[in-house]
């Protein structure tokens, strides 16, 4: 299945955690934290201004972002969780 997100959202993956602290912890599953690193998968057209122009998106699939800890819906397509949020919810690309 396709998925095309409308007007100024994206889909993002969320990129996997790291299991193993820099002292070399291994961290079990229970007690990571959710990453708000990910993926963008895919993009709308983008967003209407007031005199109803279409403006484009600033990102573009493939690119790398960091999103808000409580941002974005999360859902589940073809047995991958994804994230659905708006392109003002991401607070930068990770060059």
């Amino acid at each position: 299945m396709k998925f095309k997100p409308l007007l100024d959202r994206v889909v993002i993956k969320r990129m996997e955690e790291e299991k193993k602290t820099a002292g070399g912890i291994i961290i079990p599953d229970t007690a990571k934290e959710k990453p708000s690193q990910g993926v963008v998968m895919a993009i709308g057209p983008g967003g209407r201004d007031d005199e109803g122009k279409l403006v484009a998106m600033t990102l573009k699939e493939g690119d790398r972002v960091l999103f808000g800890k409580w941002s974005g819906t999360e859902v589940k397509i073809d047995g991958e969780d994804l994230l659905i949020m708006k392109e003002s919810d991401v607070l930068g690309i990770l060059e």
